[in-house]
């Protein structure tokens, strides 16, 4: 697996336990990493990633809320949040290639999350790329 792949998962991993927990993403970072041995890239690509993810909620979420039709945001699925927020932070701020972001974000899901989710992520992210993407 490539850093930015590892790093995703462990940003995933970060931004579900911030979801179901009352700490600080900088304890959950701290308990979920420091006894990690990833390679110090990965573990910084992981830690970027799950911070500005976290402090971006706000800017996010509507989006997510505006996409997932039919869906009250508080009742998705935390890992599928967390996906859906990463891979919208990176398509957004990171100008990553939405492609690779759609991708990554349904390989996590098919692993991590439950039977439907590849297909809940794909028609959410799937709708902003074609809708949002396109104009640029």
């Amino acid at each position: 697996m490539g850093k930015r792949n590892t790093g995703r998962k462990l940003a995933m991993q970060a931004l579900y336990q911030a979801e179901i927990r009352e700490d600080s993403m900088a304890e959950i970072l701290e308990d979920s990493l420091e006894q990690s041995e990833y390679l110090p890239e990965t573990k910084d690509w992981a830690i970027s990633l799950a911070k500005q993810t976290w402090a971006h909620r706000d800017t996010l979420d509507p989006i997510i809320t505006r996409l997932a039709i039919g869906w009250e945001f508080s009742r998705i699925n935390p890992i599928d949040k967390s996906l859906l927020r990463m891979a919208f932070y990176e398509i957004i701020f990171l100008k990553t290639d939405p492609g690779i972001v759609l991708n990554e974000a349904i390989e996590i899901a098919k692993k991590y999350s439950t039977d439907d989710s590849p297909k809940f992520l794909n028609g959410i992210l799937g709708k902003y790329v074609e809708t949002e993407c396109s104009q640029d």
